[in-house]
């Protein structure tokens, strides 16, 4: 075979006209430079720095989205798939008309749904100025209490009608409402922080405090239930430097103690907190909190400044880290992403967080809820949380009750309480003219049980042999004025809305189940077969536990079938 030489003076090379990659915008780089003054640019905080165009413009435009990538000394293409991914950037191309300047959010997730807020978006729709304001159908936004709610700008209207919405709108009320809590000194004169100086004089040694957690069997509030004192001792039995990543993503449908407490007594959960990370050996700690709680964001924000001004030397640094709507960052690996800037893909595991987690540190990650209790646990002793339940439960759970009863809210019950003593003891009963038909225990996820099922323990474990979980016990009740086939796709419709789509039985399962499900007789048997699939083959519990609500529809709602 005859072989041809060429030599390099015969190659001709094409040389680039013009810069490799998109021109940068000269004055729309002044403009994020301005934003972004004399803050960090490292890659971790890129999401932060997308919230200060998309606060200043109300969108992302390609321009800035080419000089943000290029302040940051990234790709736009990394910037692009960041922004793209989370429901809160708006990125408007070349030749793209920029959305209105104000956009009204209303929940059409669960208890919402029941309230009527479809025909609220309706009417907001037909009556509101579309080149002025945007109406958009957003899943839960944790206020199901005040169901249905919605949003202008950032200023949330519970129990919103249309006029309420109009009127917030033409006043251009549009800022979150900051709640009457128990601020600093307040706290302090209750003995707040008291604990935390023990520990950090070394008074309060760290290994007490941790058997003290294990002795009070308190189990992760998130909704994973994983006991938190051993999840102590393993974070602490591998090597520093250590962090710490606190989850207030807080997007399950039903969902609403986080923010209870933090519009509350947020000083006690940040007690807690830095109790866990100096117990732990934490050198920084992270809290990762939902965008839908501005009015929260500010109380942190003020509050965590008085916080380091006030007390001794020795307390962790605290990055407070601001999600952009994304429920799959509720899972702490995508969580965790999303904290070092990029799209809340969860991981694949292991290794588990507690080893390599956040920039690949061993990393302690709790829900909020789970160290808001390590103070009266630390004062009160083990035996004060266990003393408490019911139907040979221990412990109490912060129960987040929305639906058709007279008394919505965050009730503090004994663990093990059953549903139907929710509803009579500390719900008020059911709502006039509505009878109990069934209940969501853990939110979306959880399943869908009937009335008939009301006397089952409510806690950790007594609901898996039924299909169901409590989860962080978020729990909605439904009437024979509501169907449970109809709450069953707008949970689906919900997973289908925010799965990640890194695995195709989640990202395929839950649109084809979607689907199905909106016949009027549903193919129970090729539903079963696609629920398996997604149970078996999703990387996260997303995908996992999406059939939930579809199989206790089936199995226990068959007449509506």
């Amino acid at each position: 075979m005859a072989v041809i030489s060429i030599s390099p003076d015969q190659i001709t090379k094409k040389k680039r006209k013009g810069p490799k990659g998109h021109a940068v915008d000269l004055t729309a780089l002044e403009q994020v430079q301005s934003l972004l003054a004399n803050e960090s640019r490292q890659h971790d905080l890129l999401i932060e720095h997308l919230h200060k165009i998309q606060d200043k413009y109300q969108h992302i435009s390609s321009k800035h989205l080419v000089a943000l990538a290029h302040e940051m000394n990234l790709s736009t293409a990394e910037v692009f798939e960041v922004a793209s991914f989370y429901h809160h950037f708006d990125i408007v191309k070349e030749g793209q008309t920029p959305p209105p300047a104000l956009t009204v959010r209303v929940c059409e997730s669960l208890s919402c749904s029941m309230a009527g807020s479809n025909e609220l978006t309706e009417a907001l729709a037909n009556g509101l100025n579309s080149e002025q304001v945007r109406v958009q159908k957003v899943p839960c936004i944790g206020r199901c209490q005040h169901a249905p709610v919605a949003v202008v700008g950032q200023k949330a209207i519970d129990n919103a009608t249309p006029e309420r919405v109009t009127t917030a709108v033409n006043n251009k009320d549009i800022k979150a409402e900051i709640t009457d809590y128990i601020s600093m000194p307040q706290y302090l004169a209750d003995q707040g922080y008291q604990a935390l100086k023990g520990v950090l004089d070394g008074s309060i040694d760290h290994e007490s405090v941790i058997k003290k957690m294990e002795d009070s069997g308190l189990r992760g509030l998130g909704g994973a239930g994983f006991p938190a004192g051993r999840k102590w001792r393993i974070v602490n039995s591998f090597a520093g430097p250590r962090l710490m990543a606190v989850n207030i993503d807080e997007g399950e449908p039903g969902t609403f103690k986080d923010r209870h407490y933090l519009e509350s007594d947020p000083h006690r959960f940040l007690e807690g907190m830095l109790i866990a990370a100096l117990c732990v050996g934490c050198d920084e700690i992270y809290i990762y909190l939902r965008d839908e709680y501005a009015g929260c964001r500010e109380i942190l924000t003020q509050e965590i400044a008085n916080l380091q001004n006030s007390m001794p030397k020795g307390l962790p640094p605290i990055h407070l880290r601001r999600g952009a709507g994304a429920y799959i960052c509720g899972e702490e690996s995508a969580m965790v992403e999303s904290i070092e800037g990029k799209r809340g893909m969860p991981r694949l595991r292991p290794p588990f967080l507690a080893e390599v987690g956040l920039f690949g540190r061993p990393t302690l990650e709790h829900n909020m809820e789970s160290v808001y209790w390590v103070r009266d646990i630390i004062e009160k002793g083990p035996e004060w949380f266990t003393s408490h339940g019911r139907h040979e439960r221990k412990g109490l759970r912060s129960f987040s009750i929305s639906g058709r009863i007279n008394k919505p809210g965050v009730h503090l019950a004994p663990a093990g309480t059953t549903m139907r003593e929710l509803i009579e003891e500390f719900c008020g009963g059911m709502l006039e003219g509505h009878e109990f038909y069934g209940y969501f225990p853990g939110g979306a996820s959880g399943g869908i049980l009937p009335e008939s099922m009301a006397d089952i323990p409510m806690d950790f474990d007594t609901l898996n042999e039924h299909g169901c979980f409590i989860g962080s016990a978020a729990v909605v009740v439904f009437s024979n004025q509501d169907s449970a086939k109809k709450l069953a796709i707008n949970a689906m419709k919900f997973f289908e809305e925010e799965s990640c789509g890194q695995c195709t039985p989640c990202r395929v399962g839950t649109a084809k189940a979607a689907v199905l499900m909106e016949q009027e007789n549903w193919d129970t048997d090729l539903l079963e077969e696609l629920s398996s699939v997604m149970v078996d083959a999703s990387i996260c519990g997303l995908g996992q536990a999406a059939p939930n609500p579809l199989r206790c529809a089936i199995k226990y709602f068959p007449q509506e079938i």
